[in-house]
């Protein structure tokens, strides 16, 4: 009688069910970091009587800095030193994606008509699934060149 063999999936299912994890962790990691942005705008708003636009730039530097070091830590888990490095590209793709933001709000509400609120939400899918991870993933935290 022979032992059972642990069943592997091929190469190919294992990238991508490595992929989708990593995905998963991406879209965990952006609905948290909303969360803080506008619960730290919020309260800098409510309780400690700053202007709305003072608030909203404290939220969105709390949200970035922490999604930057999860991106680092848990996302991507990268193994790249260069903090600084990183830090540089991702300060480029974020720019890339408030202006992207901003034009598909101008596109869904201004243009198309549809309330802000759910044009942001739309706008804000389609521009973290469709620019944020890929270039987070091959861009800003992709793995380093093994020493030669």
């Amino acid at each position: 009688m022979s032992t059972p063999r642990a069943v592997t999936a091929p190469p190919a299912l294992a990238l991508l069910d490595a992929r989708l994890r990593t995905f998963a962790r991406h879209q965990a990691g952006a609905l948290f970091v909303t969360a803080l942005d506008f619960a730290v705008m919020s309260a800098l708003v409510r309780w400690a009587g700053l202007s709305a636009v003072l608030g909203t730039v404290f939220g969105a530097a709390t949200g970035g800095v922490t999604n930057f070091v999860l991106g680092r830590r848990w996302i991507f888990a990268t193994t790249e030193a260069n903090a600084h490095g990183q830090a540089v590209r991702y300060a480029a793709v974020s720019l890339t994606s408030l202006l992207l933001n901003a034009a598909g709000e101008w596109i869904f509400h201004d243009g198309l008509g549809l309330q802000f609120q759910v044009a942001r939400i739309l706008v804000a899918t389609i521009v973290s699934v469709a620019w944020n991870f890929p270039m987070h993933r091959t861009f800003v935290f992709r793995a380093s060149a093994p020493p030669v």
